[in-house]
């Protein structure tokens, strides 16, 4: 069942993506990916997801995926990004939130799949009016007030969001009926029943559950603030509909001073903050030498992250890139986020040609690659390496790269590179973050997800978090998401008899909700002491 839900979400991808303007063969990269990151927690579904793309069953290709895809779980996808400005982007939004759906159900179904479904949906189909994000040179973003194609998407995108996550919940309740697995049992599938999903942008209002269609179904177009569809579950025509209200104008570009207050918001990363804030002074004043005609001693702006993953890395790289461009070093102030495996082809020389491809979809901004360390060690990285090198110097005044990972990996990565050495001369240390800010970032994760966190939450938080070994595969944020994301699929499953759940019902998680069956007679180490809760605030997540 799972296997040809995926293969059509897949094969209605490539049609919307022809529609949209958008090469197939990227649209599908983009598609497996990212199924392979919404179910990289389900038993099992390697199989099924090698059996869907038709390649010989590997465990290493699908976790491969799932890495390359795992960004994709809360931003939307580059075409995805791309298909507000263009003609039937609504269309590809819309399949791409289907591939989240179909992904879910490959393997044995889990609460940690079930959430991420849930948040990679809506996060490939945005809710409310944003300007997409700038591409590679060509030419000036459309304005959306002014775009039909923009109109038409953001018309369209509450509907298409609501739409999907109803028809997920659908589908999960059919597998429900089937399985009739218990709650605490082993794969035992988080499905949403028939509860009515609450309506993008709009806490509070629910939309009833709608039948999936065997077809790719139209999105109804409706005012954002008018609700998905009527009681009766029949959702009106674009011609029938109600005009969209005029888009809101493209907000301002943010200043250096709004730049670094948002920095400043994030939980913990003091020595980060300080060392940003150095770099800004730095550069500025060596941007208003320039324009005042006065010489510069030559000031590499390439940055080295180091820390163990979940520690807001690829977060502050974003805000980086913002700054430059504020303080008028980037032209565009993009982040392009990449790693090997978007640098490295299969042969030799061709390699050369896709690095050179990635580095020029991010001049004007900043490249940000994460695992860097990887290309060391064979040929084929060593290609990727010197051509970077290469786009560092050809491109020097409008390319900024950032390369993270480890901390001793990526000592010995900048060592054996002379290239390397001489460009990157700052390197900013992420630490691991204590309880406190962990239980923060909850807090922050929670709120901005609709949720409040009720009795006992932070209790079975913090007995999970003492279970942790605090190393290397520490997730720290990412093990605060993973959480979240599995408590929600746990209260989805908690409230599958609910016919007409209340508000606070949808809103409000329970210490039930986040605890992990597998890990519920496990104790803390020895000599574990446990923290008391603190208030929070509403800090910045970090991704």
């Amino acid at each position: 069942m799972s296997v040809p839900a995926l293969k059509t979400a897949l094969r209605r991808l490539g049609k919307a993506a022809s529609r949209a303007g958008f090469s197939q063969d990227a649209a599908l990269a983009e598609g497996r990916t990212l199924a392979a990151a919404v179910a990289e927690a389900n038993r099992g579904a390697y199989l099924d997801w090698s059996a869907a793309l038709d390649e010989p069953a590997s465990a290493q290709a699908f976790m491969d995926a799932a890495v390359a895809g795992r960004r994709y779980r809360r931003s939307a996808t580059p075409l995805a990004t791309q298909a507000a400005a263009a003609a039937g982007g609504a269309g590809y939004a819309r399949a791409l939130a289907e591939v989240c759906q179909a992904a879910a159900t490959l393997g044995e179904p889990s609460p940690a799949a079930l959430g991420a479904a849930s948040l990679a949906a809506a996060a490939q189909v945005p809710g409310a009016p944003t300007p997409p994000a700038a591409g590679p040179a060509s030419g000036p973003v459309s304005d959306p007030s002014t775009d039909p194609a923009q109109q038409e998407f953001l018309r369209q995108a509450p509907a298409i969001l609501s739409q999907v996550l109803s028809r997920l919940g659908d589908s999960q309740s059919r597998l429900l009926d089937v399985s009739r697995m218990d709650a605490h049992s082993p794969g035992a599938f988080p499905g949403l029943g028939g509860i009515p999903m609450p309506v993008p942008g709009r806490p509070g209002e629910v939309a009833p559950v709608q039948p999936s269609a065997d077809g790719p179904s139209t999105a109804p177009g409706i005012d954002p603030a008018a609700g998905a569809a009527d009681a009766t579950g029949q959702a009106a025509t674009a011609a029938e509909a109600t005009p969209a209200a005029e888009a809101e104008p493209a907000e301002p570009a943010k200043t250096v001073e709004e730049w670094l207050a948002e920095l400043d918001e994030l939980t913990g990363l003091a020595g980060v903050k300080s060392e940003i804030h150095r770099q800004t002074a730095i550069l500025r004043v060596d941007a208003l030498r320039t324009k005042a005609g006065l010489k510069n001693a030559t000031i590499t702006r390439h940055l080295v992250f180091v820390g163990n993953p979940g520690t807001g890395k690829t977060t502050v790289a974003r805000m980086v890139a913002g700054i430059y461009a504020s303080i008028g070093l980037l032209s565009k102030g993009q982040l392009v986020e990449v790693d090997r495996s978007e640098l490295v082809a299969g042969y030799l020389g061709q390699t050369a040609i896709k690095t050179a491809e990635v580095a020029a979809k991010a001049y004007g901004g900043v490249l940000f690659i994460d695992e860097a360390y990887s290309l060391n060690g064979d040929q084929y990285g060593e290609e990727a390496i010197n051509t970077l090198v290469k786009e560092m110097e050809d491109h020097r005044d409008d390319l900024v790269v950032i390369v993270a990972g480890y901390p001793a990996p990526m000592e010995e990565f900048i060592s054996n590179n002379p290239g390397l050495a001489s460009r990157f001369r700052t390197t900013i240390t992420f630490e691991d973050y204590t309880d406190d800010e962990l239980r923060s970032i909850l807090a922050s994760m929670a709120s901005k997800a609709d949720f409040d966190l009720g009795d006992g939450c932070i209790d079975e938080f913090n007995r999970q978090l003492a279970l942790q070994l605090r190393g290397e595969t520490f997730g720290n944020g990412r093990f605060v998401r993973n959480l979240l994301e599995a408590a929600i699929g746990r209260h989805a499953w908690r409230l599958r008899d609910e016919a007409e759940p209340t508000v606070e019902q949808l809103r409000t998680l329970l210490g039930a909700d986040f605890e992990d069956p597998e890990s519920s007679g496990l104790k803390p180490p020895a000599g574990a002491q446990p923290v008391p809760p603190v208030e929070f605030g509403t800090p910045a997540e970090p991704s």
